[in-house]
């Protein structure tokens, strides 16, 4: 690969890389021709997009990119390939729901939300990541119960006050 071609890739690599919210590094070396494509057309359906590139080259567009990828130096060994997603649990499930029919891709890193995770072991924990959205809506529902409880004790304390008031007045004197 020529000079220029390998500049590039670089700075193509590292555009990618500072637009990714989620990144995650994996391994799909002996796969065969049938499960990369079916790998590949299952990262076209859910928006993720899988690269396979050179070690040598993702690192400099790392340290290029101008964000601490320094915890995933470590795993750029061996054939490498890159999952970039907008939404930080979508590349985990779909590794592990590839997984049931194939033994790859291994996970050997990931960057999500400014925090590296490093090896296989972490997938489950990466598959449990929320996003935004989802944690946002918990935050309303958790902030909705209690105002719903005050809501329903006012409306029923008035009801009991009412019939309280009105049995009093019906009362002879």
């Amino acid at each position: 690969m020529k000079r220029e071609d390998k500049s590039q890739l670089i700075e193509s690599l590292t555009k990618d890389l500072q637009a990714a919210k989620y990144l995650y590094i994996t391994d799909i070396s002996d796969m065969n021709v049938e499960n990369t494509s079916k790998l590949r057309r299952l990262c076209f359906k859910r928006d993720v997009k899988l690269v396979v590139v050179k070690n040598t080259l993702l690192h400099k567009a790392m340290e290029k990119s101008g964000k601490d990828f320094g915890p995933l130096y470590d795993v750029l060994k061996g054939h490498t390939s890159i999952m970039i997603a907008d939404q930080g649990s979508i590349p985990a499930k779909l590794i592990k729901e590839f997984r049931k029919t194939s033994d790859k891709p291994k996970l050997k890193g990931a960057y999500v939300e400014e925090m590296a995770f490093i090896g296989d072991n972490q997938l489950d924990a990466l598959i449990a990541i929320k996003t935004k959205n989802e944690l946002i809506a918990d935050v309303i529902l958790a902030l909705n119960s209690p105002a719903r409880n005050v809501i329903s004790a006012l409306q029923s304390g008035g009801q009991k006050l009412s019939g309280v008031i009105k049995t009093l007045s019906e009362r002879p004197a």
